[in-house]
């Protein structure tokens, strides 16, 4: 029996009205400011890919590495699209567990993204990553500590002047203390500080031939100057400082000198969060003059796994979440003070922007200062500037760090440290199989 017209005119327009079934896209992501205000912002992208849902899950960061880590190790398929460092972006790419991002669309502009953080997340030329936001570090001074005590800082200081500088400044008996640094444990902590700063020393953690370097003299120099600048000008407890304790003591104005994350810049001249807001200057990490300054090199970046089945999807999210309509979307709700920051050249040539971030062109100069593929003065057979791109390294880079926040306390002796973290690194890299 043939079906009436009257039927089949239906059925056209029921198909015709009936919505497409929206694809779910489930994002893994880390429990920071500007993320959840990404979070609070993807109406508009769905409003704009009405078949596309997202589903987001958001973890502390070191259950999200934990998390995303196990699930793209095994292909288990639970995240279509990965928040992730720049240390797990050439490591996972050459292991061929991420998806290469090809099709960002016309309007994406790869080449605005600012080079170093780029190449940070390319591998062979390929982008394996978009860059959400990015930071290097830099040294925040107050400015009327070092007026009052006659000093002038460089734009480009050497580690002599801070050093100087952070006794001539230090006032124990008024709670005044010449430099904060981190000193707390963790291959993130400490030993992101402490690599940067041996880098400006010519240290490097391994030769071309993966040997660890600890038993040089110059890892003894950086550990040594390290552990008597802070013990002459540094806080009481410092062992135990990390990034947020050291922002913390920053803002209540108990350092006079800060080397850390130029993300802290909009913090620490917040007058909401800081005392000391209006009395902030900005410099270069330093140098020893042999050509590196003690700065890193950090973004986040947003990733497609190679277990996803909706890589078209995960691609239109991650170009409209790293692209510069986004940047607009947040100035145009929270103001340009609040735009993710390093990733793109444009930000840096926008006078709104400008206006509002006294540090802008101190972090652009910090971003730039620091080489990914030549981190320290010597040859190095890893990519990284704080770290070495290898999946070991955040066993390694923990254990390293105890050893040498020992040496800061006094539990240990500078010497007892760096023979402790030669050993340690020595048996886990035979144990990879990098030594023989």
């Amino acid at each position: 029996m043939k079906p009436s017209l009257g039927a089949l005119l239906g059925a056209a327009i029921l198909s015709i009205s009936a919505p497409a079934i929206a694809e779910t896209l489930t994002v893994a992501t880390v429990n920071n400011s500007d993320m959840i205000r990404m979070q609070g912002l993807t109406s508009d992208f769905t409003a704009k890919n009405p078949d596309i849902t997202v589903k987001w899950v958001t973890l502390e960061e070191n259950v999200l590495r934990q998390r995303v880590t196990t699930d793209i190790a095994t292909k288990g398929g639970q995240f279509d699209v990965l928040t992730i460092g720049t240390y797990e972006v050439p490591i996972w790419a050459k292991k061929g567990w991420l998806v290469p991002l090809d099709n960002l669309g016309a309007d994406y502009d790869t080449a605005d993204l600012l080079p170093k953080i780029r190449d940070a997340v390319s591998v062979n030329g390929k982008l394996y990553a978009a860059p959400f936001y990015g930071e290097s570090s830099m040294i925040m001074y107050r400015t009327d500590l070092f007026q009052k005590a006659g000093l002038t800082m460089p734009e480009k200081p050497t580690w002599d002047f801070v050093i100087d500088a952070a006794k001539k400044l230090t006032d124990k008996a008024a709670g005044v203390y010449g430099i904060c640094l981190r000193g707390k444990a963790g291959w993130g902590e400490n030993m992101a500080f402490l690599t940067a700063m041996a880098n400006s020393y010519g240290a490097r953690w391994f030769d071309e031939k993966w040997q660890p370097q600890f038993d040089k003299a110059e890892w003894k120099k950086t550990l040594t100057t390290y552990v008597d600048l802070m013990k002459a000008a540094g806080p009481p407890g410092a062992s135990s400082n990390g990034f947020n304790e050291n922002l913390a003591l920053f803002n209540a104005g108990k350092c006079a000198m800060w080397i850390d994350a130029t993300v802290a810049a909009s913090f620490v001249t917040n007058p909401k969060e800081s005392k000391v807001a209006d009395k902030v200057g900005f410099a270069l990490a330093p140098n020893t003059g042999l050509g590196k300054n003690a700065n890193w090199l950090w973004a986040w970046n947003l990733a497609i796994p190679a277990g996803s089945k909706k890589v078209p999807a995960a691609e239109k999210f991650i170009a409209w979440a790293t692209n510069k309509d986004y940047t607009k979307l947040v100035a145009g709700k929270d103001g340009w003070a609040n735009v993710p920051p390093g990733t793109r050249v444009s930000l840096y040539q926008n006078p709104e922007y400008l206006k509002v971030a006294p540090f802008a062109a101190l972090t652009l100069a910090s971003i730039d200062a620091a080489d990914p593929n030549k981190p320290t003065v010597q040859p190095v057979p890893y990519v990284g500037v704080q770290y070495a791109a290898i999946p070991e390294f955040q066993g390694i880079g923990t254990a390293v760090g105890q050893q040498f926040s020992a040496a800061l306390s006094g539990a240990s002796t500078v010497d007892a440290a760096l023979a402790a973290a030669q050993a340690s690194t020595e048996r886990e890299m035979k144990r990879a199989g990098y030594l023989k």
